[in-house]
């Protein structure tokens, strides 16, 4: 069986260059607009508070029980780096390996490609109906929408993927896209989306789980078609590897007659070995276990075991782009651990869907702009206080801080025309370089006294375009007197 493989494009080491990211990658309008909206909402921020704090707490016990935490992370981070840098030739391998072993390989460039194939190869089995699981590459791509357009019905199997998909809402975290429900609302959308569930369902976390298993099984056992995305692919053996916590995974990948998986190009490893490494990273980041329940690992096709049609389709979708930015390359080490989301005090009191994109939290604000182009998601970038949280608890130590000053410096180099802002910055810049200039600019600023008191600056105490900066910002109220004055009165002015 032979590959599929897009005309001949330009290429960068190698790999088709694909056009910038496509599907539900753009947001339909800015972080601060939707964030503002977030915040109004107390029910998400007290579910958001508890999910996010009960998770960070599991993370932070189990990885202090590895003494070599702090060097299986930088081996994860030194595995990511050197993969890239040979990305087109394990890609190759996998597919060579893949072949090999009776699947067939589809390289897709954007997510209208994709889809296409998708589509194509579900309408080819006769099959009406497909059941998935949980992929955040399906997600970016707007593959959902894509077959139901073309007739098809499609099936989360994921408890939290199933929850967002009854409820018609959009996910709001990379590891538990429902984390915005409380047990009382998911209660409510199983009554009334289920057919035929018990009237007297209670919000009992086993008693919901029982509720979807229920819903599901018919599903599962009459599939003929399974979606997956994966977590790592093997390049020496043509492996692909999915992890979960709830096994409806398992059933997906080994039930139906056809699978096929759409993973996105960066998701590779060169070897078993190196697999290693990240199997013990992830479950200990993500959800705070020292292994996953269910990892789940195939090559290719096996007569009269399991899916007896296989194809991978490889996803680039802007990820090529990413890799020709060598500040923002990093970004293409994520594992979708979550982790980051956890610890953020943005994403933790504005939410998933604020970002506007399948990928939300700090890994969002670089991900998604570096697969678009900046200008695509140019508010993003700003959707961090640079705390470094993020950082911290990476598994494989990408610099998310670095790699947002970067896009900020992109953005505003795109710029056109220069905003109030650099405007502003420009005359500061000016005056901190003349001493003269400086101090009269000191003994102006003291007027501000006037106008801050020590108290928070209302939004539109200030004049345009000042009250965009307060808007958000409180205005410090300047000392009484400046440090060179200070400086004067206590030891004179020739001292």
């Amino acid at each position: 069986m032979t590959a599929t493989v897009p005309p001949k494009a330009p290429t960068f080491l190698g790999l088709p260059t694909a056009p910038r990211g496509v599907g539900h990658l753009r947001g339909d309008r800015s972080f601060p607009d939707a964030a503002r909206e977030a915040l109004r909402d107390g029910q998400l921020r007290a579910n958001l508070g508890h999910a996010t704090s009960t998770i960070r707490g599991k993370r932070g016990r189990v990885v202090a029980e590895l003494p070599d935490w702090a060097q299986l992370r930088e081996a994860g981070r030194a595995l990511k780096a050197a993969t890239m840098a040979r990305l087109d030739d394990h890609l190759e391998e996998l597919e060579r390996q893949v072949t090999a072993r009776g699947g067939v390989v589809h390289w897709a460039r954007d997510a209208v490609e994709a889809n296409e194939i998708v589509t194509r190869l579900v309408q080819a089995t006769g099959t009406t109906e497909v059941v998935k699981v949980k992929s955040m590459a399906t997600q970016e791509i707007g593959l959902n929408e894509a077959l139901e357009a073309a007739g098809l019905d499609v099936y989360e199997t994921d408890l939290a993927e199933l929850i967002v998909q009854l409820g018609e809402d959009k996910p709001s975290h990379i590891l538990v896209p429902a984390i915005h429900k409380n047990r009382a609302e998911i209660r409510e959308i199983f009554l009334r989306t289920i057919p035929g569930v018990d009237p007297g369902l209670t919000d009992d976390p086993r008693h919901l789980a029982m509720a979807a298993r229920q819903h599901l099984r018919e599903r599962f056992l009459r599939a003929r078609v399974a979606i997956s995305g994966a977590n790592f692919a093997v390049a020496e053996t043509g492996t692909l590897t999915v992890v979960e916590s709830e096994g409806n995974g398992r059933m997906c990948l080994t039930l139906p007659e056809t699978l096929i998986t759409v993973m996105g190009i960066e998701k590779i490893v060169p070897t078993w070995r190196d697999l290693e490494v990240f199997l013990q990273l992830l479950p200990r980041s993500s959800t705070g276990e020292r292994m996953n329940p269910y990892t789940s690992t195939w090559a290719g096709v096996t007569p009269g075991d399991g899916p007896q049609e296989f194809h991978l389709v490889l996803l680039d979708n802007g990820r090529t782009a990413v890799l020709a930015d060598e500040v923002g390359r990093e970004a293409l080490h994520c594992i979708r651990c979550s982790a980051c989301l956890n610890v953020c005090p943005v994403y933790e009191r504005a939410g998933g869907h604020a970002y506007g994109s399948v990928y939300p939290g700090p890994i969002g604000a670089v991900l998604s702009p570096m697969l678009t182009g900046v200008e695509d998601n140019a508010s993003l970038p700003y959707a961090s206080s640079l705390c470094g949280a993020c950082y911290e608890v990476c598994p494989v130590a990408i610099d998310i801080p670095s790699i947002l000053v970067h896009l900020r410096a992109e953005h505003v180099e795109a710029q056109e025309k220069p905003t109030a802002e650099a405007l502003a910055f420009r005359g500061l810049a000016k005056v901190m370089s003349n001493p003269r200039l400086w101090h009269l600019t000191q003994r102006a600023a003291k007027l501000g006294r006037l106008i801050s008191r020590g108290k928070p600056t209302l939004p539109n105490a200030m004049p345009p375009p000042i009250s965009g900066w307060t808007r958000s910002r409180d205005l410090p109220t300047p000392p009484k007197e400046t440090f060179v004055e200070s400086w004067v009165r206590e030891h004179g002015s020739g001292s």
